[in-house]
C-alpha cells in the first residue's frame, strides 16, 4: 500500500517514526458524463477568467475569497512556514476510555506503519501499551492543509488511526428530534423486541453490495449487446401510513420465515391470513372437560386411584396390626392375672402348713 503522509508519532518524549496508509477502499462503480447526442465524453476544462484561456495545474495556486469578494493569495510555502508542532508529526494529548469518542466524529481511517527497523521498538512499545490500557489515544496531526482530530487504536497488531471532525463541527440534534409528545405503548415495545430479537445477528462479512453487483451485471449485459433482465418485481415502501401494529406483526412473521424458523403456511395459520386456524383449547377447559363414556382412564385419575388404594390397604394393614397387639396384651394380662392367683394359692398352704405343725408338737 502507497503511503500517503510521513511523519511521526509523538508519545511524551518518544519519537515514532510512521507512514501513514488509507485503511480503505472504494468499490463504487463511477461513471462517465456523455453527451447523450453522439455519447461524447463531456471534460472539465480550467479557464481563466482574466485571460480566457486554459491553464495547466502548474499555474494554478490557492487563495481565500474575504466576504466582498477579494481574493487573498496563500502559498503553499506560507502555509508550511506557519508554526504548527503538528506539521509532520501526530501528536498524542490524552488517553481516554473508546466509549468517551463519539462515533458521529469518526472520519477517514489510515494505518499507520513503523518507518524503518529503529521505529519498530516504540512502534510495538505503543501498541502493546495501548492494548494493556483498553483505552484509545486522542492526538492532533495535519494533514492537507489543515490541523485535524485523531483517534489512535490497536486493530489486530497494527495502530489505526481514525479522523475525527472537531466539536464544533457536529450539528445540535434539536432541530431533527421528534415530537416529544408522542408516547409508545409497551405492546409496541414487546413488539419491537420481538422483532429484533427474530432478527438476531449477522456476520458483517456476509454482507454485500447487492445495489454494485446488478450494477456490473447490467454493464456486462449491455457490454455483450444482450439486453439487462428485468428486475423483480417486489414491495416497495412508498408513503403510505401504516398501522404500528399490523406493520410489526407482519414484520416478526416475515423474519421468522425468512430465518426458517416457521414457513409461510404455519405464519398464515397463526395469524389467519391465507389458512383456517384451529383454536386450541384453553387450560381452563380442558381441566373441566367432560370424560368420554368407555373411554379410556387418565393418567391423572390412574395415579389418584392407586393412591387411594395404597392408602386403604396400608390403613387395614395398621388397623390389624393394632388389633393384633391389643389382643396379645390382653392375653399377656390373663396369663399375668393367672400367676397372681396360682402364688396366692401356694402361699396360703405354706402358711396353714406352718400353723399346724406347732399345734401338732403342743398335744405330743
Amino acid at each position: 500500500m502507497r503511503s500517503i503522509w510521513n511523519g511521526a508519532i509523538s508519545f511524551g518524549l518518544v519519537s515514532i517514526p510512521i507512514k501513514v496508509v488509507n485503511a480503505t477502499e472504494s468499490h463504487s462503480i463511477s461513471f462517465r458524463q456523455v453527451h447523450l447526442d453522439d455519447g461524447g465524453r463531456i471534460r472539465y476544462r480550467k479557464f481563466c477568467e482574466l485571460e480566457d484561456r486554459e491553464v495547466t495545474t502548474g499555474e494554478i495556486g490557492k487563495a481565500y475569497e474575504d466576504a466582498d469578494g477579494t481574493l487573498i493569495p496563500i502559498t503553499d510555502e506560507e502555509l508550511a512556514a506557519l508554526p504548527i508542532a503538528t506539521a509532520r508529526t501526530i501528536e498524542i494529548v490524552a488517553f481516554v476510555p473508546a466509549e468517551r469518542i463519539d462515533p458521529l466524529q469518526m472520519d477517514t481511517a489510515y494505518y499507520l506503519a513503523a518507518n524503518g527497523v529503529p521505529a519498530t521498538k516504540p512502534y510495538v512499545l505503543l501498541r502493546e501499551a495501548l492494548k494493556r490500557s483498553q483505552k484509545v489515544a486522542v492526538a492532533k496531526f495535519a494533514l492537507r492543509g489543515r490541523e485535524r482530530l485523531g483517534m489512535l487504536r490497536v486493530v489486530d497488531d497494527v495502530i489505526a488511526m481514525h479522523g475525527l471532525l472537531w466539536p464544533d463541527e457536529i450539528r445540535s440534534t434539536q432541530e431533527v428530534a421528534p415530537d416529544a409528545s408522542v408516547t409508545v405503548r409497551d405492546k409496541e415495545l414487546d413488539l419491537a423486541d420481538a422483532l429484533m430479537d427474530t432478527l438476531g445477528e449477522v456476520e458483517l462479512t456476509e454482507l454485500h453490495d447487492d445495489y454494485r453487483e446488478a450494477v456490473e451485471e447490467l454493464i456486462a449485459a449491455k457490454a455483450s449487446g444482450e439486453l439487462p433482465a428485468a428486475p423483480p418485481a417486489g414491495e416497495r415502501a412508498g408513503g403510505k401510513v401504516l398501522d404500528l401494529m399490523a406493520a410489526l406483526e407482519k414484520s416478526v412473521r416475515a423474519a421468522k420465515v425468512s430465518r426458517g424458523e416457521e414457513t409461510g403456511e404455519e405464519a398464515g395459520a397463526r395469524t389467519g391470513e391465507s389458512a383456517e386456524v384451529t383454536p386450541l383449547p384453553s387450560r381452563r377447559s380442558a381441566r373441566t372437560a367432560p370424560k368420554e363414556v368407555g373411554g379410556k382412564k387418565s393418567t391423572s385419575t390412574a395415579r389418584k386411584t392407586a393412591a387411594k388404594k395404597t392408602v386403604a390397604k396400608s390403613t387395614a394393614k395398621s388397623t390389624g396390626q393394632a388389633a393384633g397387639k391389643a389382643a396379645a396384651t390382653k392375653s399377656t394380662a390373663k396369663k399375668t392375672a393367672a400367676k397372681k392367683t396360682t402364688a396366692k394359692k401356694a402361699t396360703g398352704k405354706k402358711t396353714a402348713a406352718k400353723k399346724a405343725t406347732p399345734r401338732g408338737r403342743a398335744s405330743a
